[in-house]
């Protein structure tokens, strides 16, 4: 890393804090590095107080998280950054908010995980692990459309809510997990060609997931984008991680997919 200008990625944490230490965890991960000084630099706002989008998107009550989020994003840009991420894919329905505030980019974890199953999954049935939030405003629908892809959502949506707010409290909650593995395995028995943990919470979760069906994780491919970013790699801008089956994640210009058992 030679400290280049723009070199510093600004991250709109806070949603929640352990998806905020995990990003940071895989953006260390997928760099390669001899030294301190070879990794990413980081400015990161662990902001819990964000309203919560919950409430905003699914209830129908609370604060408006867009004003917060677009505060964030000029703080990290005055601050230096010269790229933002959001290692919270619900907080994407704010999108128009951040990008709106700020002269830096914004790399879309939606964006940029619809791009990537483009690459492996033309034409596919992509099986949805995330808060129904994202079924609710149609986030990944309208990233998945243009490249002639569908979204497949469970049944339960109550479940999956459960799950986060299980996972929230105690990352190690086993039941929260167990009911997180059958979800995945429903999805594929409906026809999905691959499930997509499309919620940060499930992600703590990606390695047992991806021993089991095809998983293809938002995050990872986010901390890939960052790190390309930061490193100036044109051979592979945005390059994206999916996990595979050992739960491993590939270099930075490497797609590998789980295959499941």
């Amino acid at each position: 890393m030679t400290g280049r200008t723009g070199s510093t990625i600004g991250v709109l944490g806070g949603m929640g804090p352990e998806a905020t230490i995990l990003l940071m965890r895989r953006i260390m991960a997928a760099t390669p590095a001899n030294d301190d000084a070879d990794h990413v630099p980081l400015l990161v706002d662990n902001n819990t107080q964000v309203p919560s989008r919950i409430e905003a998107l699914i209830e129908g009550r609370g604060d408006d998280p867009g004003p917060v989020l677009a505060s964030m994003a000029r703080r990290l840009e005055v601050a230096g950054a010269g790229a933002l991420v959001m290692p919270c894919n619900t907080a994407h329905a704010y999108t128009d908010a951040v990008r709106d505030a700020v002269t830096i980019p914004f790399l879309s974890m939606v964006e940029l995980t619809a791009d990537a199953l483009a690459g492996a999954y033309p034409n596919g049935r992509i099986g949805i692990l995330a808060s129904p939030a994202i079924k609710i405003t149609g986030l990944y629908q309208r990233a998945l459309e243009p490249h002639g892809m569908s979204a497949r959502y469970l049944d339960d949506q109550d479940a999956l809510l459960a799950a986060i707010r299980a996972l929230k409290r105690d990352a190690s909650d086993t039941q929260a997990g167990t009911s997180l593995l059958q979800s995945a395995e429903v999805l594929m028995d409906q026809g999905a060609d691959c499930v997509l943990i499309g919620c940060s919470e499930f992600s703590l979760l990606t390695p047992k997931l991806a021993a089991t069906v095809p998983a293809v994780d938002s995050i990872d491919v986010l901390a890939g984008a960052a790190v390309a970013f930061a490193k100036a790699d044109e051979a592979s801008p945005f390059s994206s991680h999916i996990t595979d089956k050992a739960g491993q994640r590939p270099g930075a210009a490497t797609v590998q997919i789980s295959s499941g058992p």
